[in-house]
């Protein structure tokens, strides 16, 4: 009786003892958290305060005396570790950078600081980015995430990860069979469009190995979430089944028809009599494997038109029943994106019991801020998060809407001087309960996602060059006014995408394109608008590297003046692309020549640079493919998804007719020299070819010949500068099918590189 009664008394005391933040600490610098008290304090106000005691015998500003960090939650208590990190001694967390040396002696805290917010919950991630980032990671890189959120504040992150395993247990005990499971879900690069209940297939059949593997990984996922007091948002079910569940299974479905050339799965009718069935199946076998939830997220009728057939405001109903009856307590999570939320489908339902993510709040917001998603009235009674969208497929370039994103949160939440009164009844606290992360591809920009992630702590207003001065300071440790005029020449141009440039993430490089004469945009639907001038990058580029031999080896420096002279670079790009079709169409032979040999040479030069980090290198993203495979099969399966997506996203009729093609696309090491140079050094050869071939004398037809009986329109049209017909899926599709490897380790120095780029632009 005595050893139990112990044994709880150790196990009360370890649970009393544990300390979350405590161990995210220590994973940044082992030791760390010996320099900091952490306390929790009980309160309905979110806050967090940065205190410190006081010694007065010392006349130093540094002290080995810990830093207190209060704070209502692990989560604040973790925003308030990061912000003392930041602001006081220089020290940046980021996604290139989740580890530290934190100094012994810290810089003291003169006074306490406390900040507050009423944005109680804090939201992350888009279905989007558990593929285009996230589609192969293991629990060492969830792990830092997770670390990264708390730090970051977020608390209700969406959890989507082992969905598929749901799924599979759910259709076969519908009757399906393994077989026919693999044909319907998608593999592991394409699991966020099976979900979102754009495709089936795509990518699979997935091997047994990675459902044992995912649901693991989503179990310690959430375990760590759940120990900083996060709340998970599961995926809920909404009513999609396989497209032949009515010849399988009888139930009364409607054919989902094509997305961009896939077949979409079928929607299964609210007022089938087997809905509440299906549903309760899916759930039952949800809570089985990760328990229940608080928040459930729902999408129905995602990207879709909309159906006359359908009962929006039933199906609303009916989808809210079902999960009520899995927890009773649970609130719909729903994404403000095109169409949806319906306001037929919501119009019904219970103010609380639904929460809008307004996802792309900096530049298409619907809560009642001017934009050409604005919807008079926003979301109505309904709640809502203000969301940071920023970055789409995952492309790499520098991208900001700074103006946009400071002007529309302080009108979400009354912070305006300037909001109109007849906007007054639309734009209000009351509805605002927090705000969210929603990029369909993370691990870019981190200047964007502090700025947001502080904005809802900061009680005053601020202006993007006031706060990039601190951001500076907080990036790299210094005060240096080159560094702060190259960031403030940034904040100006490229981090300040204009009102009325509705671009989807940033302005794509040139050396990414499908090549052809008249390239401007690589992915179908990126919308691009020129908004800054190139010379502004090539500045910034400049004088970053001006501070080059001082910063060496300054993690964060070095990541920035490589991600800095890439846009730098590829702008020089686009204006030598330019240069070098201007020479064709002139038919100036010598000087196209050189021109072309010029812009593939800049690209050979950004593979270069790339090179010298990790996180820019292709082998990050194909060797995390291979590692996460059991066997040989698996590896090549998981590698193959890894290339595909990032190129030409599906087969020959999704890539060219759909669109999907580069949609993904990564200005990466290793993608450029044997993927885009390929293409640009094929096109610039067969230009050169068309040119020479001008220069021949064709005696057939001077004598009739084949042109003999065109018409004077059909001979004009072939006067015309016309570029060749190549087709490019053929060229493609051979490299994604093959094995060569990639590493992930950098090579070459950055800063020498940077200068070389430099050079190259003057």
């Amino acid at each position: 009786m005595r050893k139990i009664l112990f044994y709880l008394f150790l196990l009360t005391v370890t649970s009393i003892q544990a300390n979350p933040v405590d161990d995210i600490l220590e994973r940044i610098d082992k030791g760390a958290s010996r320099k900091f008290q952490t306390i929790l304090v009980k309160s309905d106000k979110d806050f967090f305060e940065i205190d410190q005691k006081s010694h007065p015998s010392s006349n130093s500003r540094k002290t080995s005396s810990p830093i207190i960090i209060r704070g209502n939650s692990w989560v604040n208590i973790a925003v308030g570790v990061n912000w003392y990190l930041k602001h006081y001694a220089g020290i940046h967390i980021s996604w290139n950078n989740m580890t530290a040396k934190i100094p012994a002696v810290l810089p003291r805290v003169e006074k306490k600081e406390r900040h507050e917010t009423d944005l109680k919950l804090r939201y992350d991630f888009n279905y989007c980015t558990f593929s285009y980032s996230m589609a192969f990671w293991d629990w060492n890189r969830w792990q830092k995430e997770i670390d990264w959120m708390a730090l970051h504040g977020i608390n209700m992150p969406l959890a989507i990860v082992g969905e598929e395993c749901v799924w599979r247990n759910m259709l076969l005990k519908l009757g399906y069979t393994e077989e026919e499971v693999g044909k319907f879900i998608a593999g592991p690069a394409f699991l966020a469009w099976w979900e979102m209940n754009n495709l089936e297939g795509w990518g699979g059949p997935l091997p047994l190995n990675w459902y044992k593997q995912q649901e693991v990984l989503q179990k310690k996922i959430l375990a760590r979430m759940k120990e900083l007091g996060m709340k998970p948002v599961l995926p809920g079910y909404c009513g999609m089944m396989p497209h032949d569940a009515k010849e399988k299974l009888g139930l009364n479905v409607t054919d989902g028809g094509r997305w961009n050339g896939y077949q979409r799965p079928a929607n299964l009718s609210p007022t089938d009599a087997r809905f509440a069935e299906i549903a309760d199946l899916y759930y039952k076998e949800l809570t089985h494997l990760f328990g229940k939830a608080s928040y459930y997220s729902m999408d129905p009728f995602h990207e879709s038109n909309d159906d006359a057939a359908v009962d929006y405001g039933k199906a609303g109903k009916v989808l809210m029943d079902a999960m009520k009856r899995a927890n009773s307590e649970a609130v719909w999570v729903v994404q403000g994106w095109t169409e949806n939320p319906r306001p037929q489908m919501i119009e019904n339902l219970k103010v609380g019991d639904l929460l809008i993510l307004d996802l792309f709040s900096e530049c298409r917001p619907m809560f009642g801020s001017p934009s050409i998603w604005k919807r008079e009235g926003g979301y109505g009674k309904h709640q809502w998060l203000f969301c940071l969208l920023e970055n789409f497929g995952g492309n790499v370039g520098l991208h900001g809407r700074m103006d946009q994103l400071l002007n529309n949160f302080y009108l979400g939440t009354g912070k305006t001087d300037t909001q109109k009164q007849e906007n007054s009844s639309l734009i209000t606290n009351s509805s605002l309960k927090g705000w969210g992360f929603t990029m369909e591809g993370s691990e870019n920009n981190p200047v964007m996602f502090e700025l947001m992630s502080e904005l809802p702590w900061r009680a005053e207003k601020m202006t993007k060059e006031e706060w990039i001065q601190e951001y500076c300071f907080a990036r790299y440790g210094v005060h240096d006014d080159t560094i702060v005029k190259a960031w403030t020449l940034l904040a100006k141009s490229i981090y300040n995408c204009p009102l009325g440039n509705n671009q989807q993430g940033p302005h794509e490089s040139i050396f990414c394109g499908r090549p052809s004469l008249n390239n401007f945009q690589v992915s179908s639907w990126s919308k691009m608008h020129n908004y800054y001038d190139p010379e502004d990058t090539r500045q910034a580029a400049i004088l970053f590297a001006q501070v080059a031999d001082k910063y060496k080896g300054n993690n964060n420096y070095e990541y920035d003046l490589v991600d800095i002279c890439r846009q730098a670079l590829a702008d020089q790009g686009r204006k030598q692309y330019l240069q070098t079709i201007a020479d064709y169409n002139a038919f100036a032979r010598k000087d196209f020549d050189k021109n072309a040999d010029r812009f593939l040479k800049m690209i050979l030069l950004q593979d270069k640079l790339l090179g010298t980090r990790s996180e820019f290198r292709l082998g990050h993203w194909t060797e995390q493919a291979r590692k996460i495979g059991k066997t040989t099969a698996e590896k090549d399966q998981y590698e193959w998804n890894a290339r595909v997506q990032i190129t030409t996203w599906g087969n020959r009729t999704c890539a060219d007719k759909g669109g999907l093609r580069d949609y993904a696309h990564k200005e990466w090491q290793g993608l450029l020299k044997d993927f885009y140079y390929k293409r640009w050094s094929t096109y610039m050869k067969a230009l050169k070819d068309q040119m020479k071939a001008s220069t021949q004398v064709d005696y057939e037809a001077l004598g009739g010949g084949k042109n003999a009986n065109k018409t004077a329109a059909e001979l004009f049209q072939m006067a015309l500068p016309g570029g060749p017909v190549i087709d490019w899926y053929a060229i493609e599709e051979p490299w994604t099918l093959q094995h060569n490897t990639y590493s992930d380790q950098p090579e070459g120095d950055c800063v020498e590189v940077a200068k070389e780029v430099i050079n190259f632009i003057r």
